[in-house]
C-alpha cells in the first residue's frame, strides 16, 4: 500500500512539469519515468529498503515521496539539458566545417 502512495505522489508532481521548459531525457515520457522511480526509490530507501503495508501507510508515507519525485525529475532534466548542449555543439562543429569546406 505504501509503494502505491508513492507512486500517486509522484504522479501528481508529475503533472507539474507542464510549467517547465521540454529538456527532458525522453520528454514529458523521461520525466514521468523520473517521477515515479524517483519516488519508489526514496519511500524504500526512507523506510528501510521494505514497503510500508496497509496499516502501516498514512499521509506522512505519501509526503515521503516528494524528494525521491523532484531528485528522479531532476536527474532527468539535467541529463537531458547535457544531450541537447551535446547535440547543438556537433551541430556547430558540423555547421562550421561545412561553411569552410571540409
Amino acid at each position: 500500500m505504501g509503494a502505491l502512495a508513492w507512486v500517486m505522489m509522484g504522479l501528481a508532481l508529475w503533472h507539474f512539469t507542464v510549467f517547465l521548459p521540454d529538456h527532458f531525457w525522453g520528454g514529458i515520457v523521461g520525466a514521468f519515468v523520473g517521477a515515479i522511480i524517483g519516488s519508489i526509490l526514496f519511500g524504500v530507501l526512507i523506510n528501510g529498503l521494505s514497503v510500508p503495508g496497509r496499516a502501516d501507510t498514512d499521509i506522512v508515507t505519501a509526503l515521503e515521496a516528494i524528494p525521491g519525485a523532484i531528485i528522479g525529475m531532476g536527474v532527468v532534466y539535467f541529463i537531458g539539458m547535457r544531450k541537447e548542449a551535446a547535440e547543438e555543439e556537433a551541430d556547430r562543429a558540423e555547421a562550421s566545417t561545412s561553411a569552410i569546406g571540409i
